[in-house]
């Protein structure tokens, strides 16, 4: 989850609101990529969420990462974040791990990003006898096991979820994800790929679910992060049927992100509980929080990062629907965003595909992929039918960038692990359960053996 955002300048009038999402229209040269993951970090010796002090904790990794000239961001006298070269470290509720890539040009340098990042990672880590697990769903540890970071926002947030949702306190501290940030050329550009976005964004669940497991044992789901986001906050997730109305644009979603209620203003360096408030009440002078204070665009961008729907718009389009995995699925996912959405024809080719696709139908689908994945049924076929399309338009996509890399390849060949998935129709989290009940025999301490980084 983000910091506090500088997004600058005051708040003149309610237009400013949707400008501020259309500063973010930028030219196709300057289209850029910025890819985001999470991962568990647990101890060595006997597979333990991590602590944040302590010589073996959080603030000790991340400290240890400064040798690579990462500089600290500091909240209350504690280290929670890094940054370098427009990237950054940050810090989920539970520990989670997460880096916020820079924005790049091409895949080859965001998964040399990732790739560099990892291996920076596992040096610290294996001197502090850490691990790193990626996966969508703590598998053993109890929502009560897992430590809480000490940064203002997350204590306002775990107060709040329980009155919106029973499960939006596991989705803080127990998932993690992996997203990536695209963005767009003007109002229709951006309205084109948010419903593509959408629409597709169950497809993107199903070829990357993986968290079959809860508290030691599978809980029922192949996608258990994906089913949490149906239990966390109507107000602020979900599908936005609205994108698909005639007349979206950037004055709608502002419409939308203002009647969800706030959780926080951000001041002198301290969170201030806002929870439950209206952003039109803020606006109007009358924030019960803050009597008298109108808000400014900073506090604008922050409200934006406490939206987490399937699709989220700040200055660009976030990816919002894949459970974290393994780590050559990390440049997977957004190669497979970026083959869809960068090349016109394309981006063309997949409105086709889901364009009489009713927002009902797209309900059902969500609602039912986090069971069922790639085997859901749809229309008649299964999800691994519709998912051989969407692969073959995104392949052709990144044929038609021609980006190519150092090995003389261009950005096709992130996608491979994506092909077998759908050749077999079996995402990751089936492969784990095989493993679980053949050779790991119900011990689910073996996936920190087999699937730390």
């Amino acid at each position: 989850m983000s910091g506090p955002q500088k997004a600058g300048g005051q708040i003149n009038a309610i237009s400013d609101l949707a400008d501020y999402l259309a500063s973010g229209c930028k030219p196709k040269p300057q289209w850029r990529i910025g890819t985001e993951h999470e991962k568990f970090g647990f101890s060595l010796a006997g597979h333990r969420p991590l602590p944040y002090a302590g010589p073996a904790g959080i603030a000790a990794l991340l400290d240890g990462m400064r040798r690579f000239g990462w500089q600290p961001v500091l909240e209350g006298g504690n280290i929670i974040a890094l940054t370098m070269d427009g990237g950054a470290i940050s810090l989920e509720p539970g520990g989670q791990f997460e880096l916020s890539g820079a924005p790049l040009e091409n895949l080859h340098e965001t998964c040399a990003e990732v790739n560099t990042h990892l291996k920076q990672v596992r040096e610290v880590a294996s001197e502090l006898g850490i691990g790193f697990l990626g996966l969508g769903h703590t598998p053993n540890w109890t929502r009560a096991e897992v430590p809480v970071m000490p940064k203002g926002r997350y204590g306002i947030m775990t107060n709040y979820m329980p009155k919106r949702g029973n499960l939006g306190v596991d989705m803080m501290y127990r998932t993690c994800t992996v997203q990536v940030n695209l963005d767009f050329a003007s109002e229709a550009d951006m309205v084109r790929k948010f419903r593509v976005g959408l629409a597709l964004q169950p497809l993107a669940t199903a070829l990357f679910a993986n968290s079959p497991f809860t508290e030691g044992r599978p809980n029922g789901f192949l996608s258990f992060r994906s089913q949490i986001w149906t239990d966390t906050d109507p107000d602020r997730s979900g599908m936005l049927p609205f994108v698909f109305d005639d007349g979206f644009g950037f004055e709608r979603y502002a419409d939308y992100a203002l009647d969800v209620p706030m959780y926080f203003v951000y001041r002198d360096g301290k969170y201030i509980d806002a929870s439950g408030q209206s952003f039109r009440d803020f606006l109007n002078g009358r924030l019960p929080a803050l009597p008298g204070e109108r808000p400014s665009m900073d506090d604008w961008a922050d409200h934006l990062t406490t939206l987490f729907p399937e699709v989220r718009m700040k200055k660009f389009l976030e990816m919002r629907g894949a459970d974290g995995g393994p780590w050559r699925s990390l440049c997977a996912l957004p190669a497979l965003w970026v083959g869809l959405l960068y090349d016109q024809t394309a981006l063309d080719a997949a409105w086709d595909m889901v364009r009489d696709w009713s927002t009902g139908e797209q309900q059902v689908l969500r609602n039912n992929v986090p069971k069922t994945a790639l085997h859901t049924k749809f229309r008649g076929r299964t999800l691994q039918q519709f998912a051989f399309e969407m692969l073959a338009i995104a392949r052709a996509g990144l044929k038609a960038r021609a980006r190519i890399g150092g090995s003389a390849l261009d950005e096709q060949h992130y996608l491979d692990v994506l092909d077998e998935s759908v050749a077999s129709g079996r995402c990751p989290a089936e492969l784990m359960l095989d493993k679980y009940r053949g050779p790991w025999q119900g011990n689910i301490d073996r996936v920190f053996d087999e699937y730390a980084y």
